[in-house]
């Protein structure tokens, strides 16, 4: 093998790469980049629960495939000053040559590197690579960390007509994102593990593409954009119906700016300690809406807050992280805080943004 390439498109390709290789694994060839320049040049990468193939512009002069462990391949890219890079096998192992530096990397034998699925499905969904980013993004703090329950773990995905909906929770809290895409129609659901749902995140981020293509089938999701191929394996299990725990009814409201809210969360998070707790007093016939947050070690606040208020007298706690999370993902200057009353949920919405909603659940005292 003996390519010729820009090292800025190589090593945009070889970091992608990187984050889905194999990092402890029993098998070798895992832990590689597989450099195919057979058709042209191609990276590829994968860890069995997910894959990426990244094709890349250069002059092939010899054909070949080689395998190089994706870390060393990668620091000795970020190394190289030079606008081009030089790759060739030498004895099996890969020279990388640029601007007078020479780099030998121990290659592994690449017969068993796995192949990179393709979709069994032909229907490939073309989205606003936006639109895909920020519905991800919009519910995957509410997904559990854990993958006991692999409902809990992963971002479910739903396609109706004209639009799309994520949604994530941890039994705690839940976020439902809405994304309205005209023309949609009824596809498969998926559930998307979590560390695969933020690697697509990663993903769009970095595509210059302003669509980019989705196919999924009961297996697996494929996201498709002008050379790159990302497939993962989506999860065998039913999403809870979160639709029957969203309250319909609400006893307290009180409609307050988002900045407002921020900064009193950030605030409490100094004064609760460890515990971080922050509780809510809402007295709509005062005209009272105060947070109060305490702990031994720093000491206590107790902050009003400017808002419109109805509804019933109440007195609520919260963890302060679960409602500071989703705010980011508020395309809203106010927000409405929907109470159902003690012990219930509370719900999160946008004034102005319809597309989203959050739900979390009181603390016990």
């Amino acid at each position: 093998m003996k390519i010729n390439t820009i090292k800025e498109k190589l090593l945009r390709a070889v970091l992608l790469c990187e984050r889905i290789a194999g990092k402890k694994e029993s098998l070798p060839v895992l832990s590689c980049i597989l450099i195919d320049a057979v058709k042209g040049i191609s990276l590829r990468a994968t860890n069995l629960e997910a894959g990426i193939e990244i094709h890349i512009p250069g002059e092939v002069k010899e054909k070949g495939v080689i395998a190089v462990p994706a870390t060393i391949l990668s620091q000795t890219i970020r190394s190289i000053t030079g606008d081009t890079v030089a790759l060739s096998s030498e004895e099996e192992n890969l020279l990388v040559e640029s601007r007078g530096t020479k780099t030998l990397i121990k290659a592994i034998p690449h017969s068993e590197f796995p192949a990179i699925p393709v979709s069994s499905t032909k229907k490939v969904i073309s989205l606003p690579r936006e639109s895909l980013m920020r519905g991800i993004q919009g519910v995957s703090y509410a997904a559990s960390l854990s993958m006991i329950r692999p409902d809990l773990g992963s971002i479910y995905v739903t396609m109706k007509n004209g639009s799309i909906v994520f949604v994530a929770t941890d039994s705690f809290r839940l976020a439902e994102k809405t994304v309205l895409e005209p023309g949609m129609k009824e596809g498969h659901d998926i559930l998307v593990p979590l560390r695969h749902g933020n690697e697509i995140t990663h993903l769009l981020e970095r595509v210059e593409d302003e669509r980019v293509g989705l196919s999924t089938d009961e297996a697996q999701l494929v996201l498709s954009s002008e050379g790159l191929h990302y497939v993962s394996r989506v999860v065998d299990a039913t999403f809870p119906n979160y639709k029957e725990i969203v309250p319909k009814r609400f006893s307290t409201e009180a409609t307050v700016l988002k900045n407002d809210l921020v900064e009193m969360l950030r605030k409490a998070r100094v004064f609760s300690g460890n515990d971080q707790h922050v509780g809510f007093h809402i007295y709509p016939k005062k005209k009272i809406c105060t947070a109060i947050a305490r702990s031994n070690d720093v000491g206590e606040m107790s902050d009003s807050l400017d808002a419109a208020l109805s509804g019933d007298d109440l007195d609520i706690n919260f963890h302060i992280g679960y409602l500071a999370e989703c705010l980011s993902s508020i395309e809203s200057d106010s927000v409405v805080l929907s109470f159902a009353g003690p012990g219930k949920p509370l719900v999160i919405r946008g004034v102005s943004d319809q597309s989203f909603l959050y739900l979390v659940m009181p603390l016990n005292r």
